[in-house]
């Protein structure tokens, strides 16, 4: 075993102090079984093709969802694995499958329109025919207005989409300024992906309007909604639309259209022509199956420390307009196949393994919450009925952190969820000492691009469910690639967009940090815990 020592640091308070010595170890014999394994016999596409093109979409509550969970079960048992499971996280809702949409324009010209339906929208009940027209609703004032002329019509809801000459490429790498913009810590900038601060007032108050606007739209009998996507070239931007929920109200057939055919109907209506269409949606409404909205986890079983874990892993469901590759197939496979080389070069952990693949990460963190809540920790959230309105994941922490049987077992966990592009680095979410580790970790795969630790916090994956409880949870930087601007919940995010090279170096790189996380003397160390909420 060879070890890299680990960066040299000193502190100045008025005089010179003597330098602190940090070091880590890193065992370069095990990163060379990982790197020959993972470069010269990787499955990782093998993987990614099955969650894609066998498997398709699968929106958490649905029976593809389920389909991937055994799929995955299966094969991490037979690569190995111990104790591989599901684990329903239910209640969650009801199951929706999209069978069949056609759209078509039928006058002043024919044309075949291109969109999609958002998920868990109403089907037409068969073929309907009905006129387009645009009308603005987003006031009191403005349902007043409309009040009995919308019968049966296509509602357009958007103005239209400008678009623009692509002069620069939909993908890229970071370069070295960007990563050294995200390695040096600017507290004027913000977070990484994560959103600011939202004025909860208003946004329960525009939650309660667009309620109101789902039962005005159904007593009105508009025949169907339809959004402009924000992209272009044919890239259709599509999530929710209806409730999965069974007790809430559901509006009528809603669709998003890509931003060209969008245009060339408002156009047609800005110049005073009759736009007729015809539109067909049939969608699978089931009642709601346990089996249907679940996690998936399993595990190489630990030595001497066994008792403490080290976690791994992405989430599982995906949107329903292409296959979810990119967000996040990619995730999965990646986490898949770090597990599958470490049982291949038969690494031998002190701390048990375990890979957690996550559902209903689209609808709030549900699967990592939903962990976390029975095995980790929780906290009192707000009951106030100015709340009511806020997902449960949005609202306001009341109580102190109530912790349970594995909050002090984790060591860590390592998520993979920002597209399908290799790993430049890792976000050490404000924890000073565990970026010190990262920082040694990384040396090996220098070569691979991978040289980037920062203190800087990012958001909006499952990660953030450990790290809010004072668990250490980190998100790898990834290269950006199209993910934001094609494929992130798109009908383009599919196998095509995911680079083979890309995924086999994030698999290497997350073996290693989690092998080298479950051999160390010590857990990896946990920064303050945030204050208290502050009663009011």
């Amino acid at each position: 075993m060879r070890l890299i020592p680990l960066l040299v640091c000193s502190l100045f308070v008025g005089a010179a102090l003597p330098a602190l010595a940090f070091e880590d170890k890193v065992d370069l014999t095990l990163v060379n079984k990982i790197r020959d394994e993972g470069t010269n016999r990787s499955k990782v596409m093998e993987t990614l093709s099955v969650l894609t093109d066998e498997i398709g979409p699968r929106l958490t509550g649905t029976p593809a969802l389920k389909k991937a969970g055994d799929w995955s079960k299966s094969q991490l048992t037979e690569w190995g694995l111990s104790n591989a499971q599901t684990v329903s996280i239910a209640p969650f809702g009801r199951s929706w499958t999209l069978e069949k949409s056609t759209l078509r324009m039928t006058a002043p010209g024919k044309l075949e329109l291109v969109a999609i339906p958002k998920a868990w929208t109403p089907g037409t009940d068969g073929l309907k025919h009905g006129k387009a027209i645009y009308a603005k609703l987003e006031t009191d004032e403005d349902l007043e207005k409309w009040k009995g002329k919308l019968a049966g019509v296509i509602l357009l809801r958007d103005q239209p989409i400008a678009t623009k000459p692509h002069f620069t490429p939909d993908a890229k790498r970071h370069s070295d300024q960007e990563l050294s913009d995200i390695a040096n810590l600017d507290f004027e900038a913000p977070a990484a992906n994560v959103r600011p601060p939202m004025d909860m007032a208003e946004f329960a108050k525009r939650q309660a309007f667009n309620k109101k606007l789902v039962g005005y739209l159904v007593e009105e009998k508009v025949l169907a909604t339809i959004n402009a996507s924000r992209g272009d070239d044919g890239t259709i931007f599509v999530q929710g639309g209806g409730s999965y929920k069974k007790d809430e109200p559901t509006g009528p057939t809603a669709l998003v259209m890509t931003a060209e055919h969008y245009n060339r109907v408002f156009r047609l209506l800005e110049k005073k022509k009759d736009v007729d269409m015809e539109i067909e949606v049939a969608v699978n409404f089931g009642d709601e199956d346990p089996d249907n909205s679940i996690n998936v986890f399993a595990e190489i079983p630990g030595s001497d420390k066994k008792d403490e874990i080290v976690m791994l892993g992405g989430h599982l469901d995906s949107w329903h307009a292409g296959t979810g590759a990119t967000d996040n197939a990619a995730g999965v496979a990646v986490a898949m196949e770090a597990v599958r080389l470490l049982k291949a070069i038969n690494f031998k952990p002190r701390r048990t393994i375990r890979i957690a693949l996550w559902g209903g990460e689209e609808q709030g963190l549900l699967g990592s919450r939903d962990f976390i809540k029975k095995n980790v920790a929780e906290r009192a959230l707000s009951t106030d009925a100015k709340d009511k309105d806020v997902p449960e994941f949005m609202r306001r922490a009341t109580g102190p952190l109530q912790t349970k049987a594995l909050h002090g077992k984790i060591s860590a966990y390592y998520n993979l969820d920002n597209g399908a592009g290799k790993i430049r680095g890792i976000y050490a979410e404000n924890n000073a000492a565990a970026k010190v580790i990262f920082d040694s970790w990384l040396a090996p795969f220098h070569d691979l691009g991978a040289k980037t630790s920062t203190m800087r916090k990012t958001g909006s994956t499952d990660h953030v469910s450990f790290d809010a409880v004072g668990v250490p949870g980190f998100q790898f930087i990834q290269e950006p690639m199209d993910y934001f601007t094609r494929t992130h919940h798109t009908n383009i995010d599919v196998y095509d967009k995911v680079q083979k090279s890309d995924m086999m170096q994030a698999a290497m790189i997350m073996a290693s940090f989690v092998a080298h996380t479950a051999n160390r003397d010590d857990m990896m160390p946990r920064k303050p815990m945030p204050p208290e909420p502050v009663k009011k």
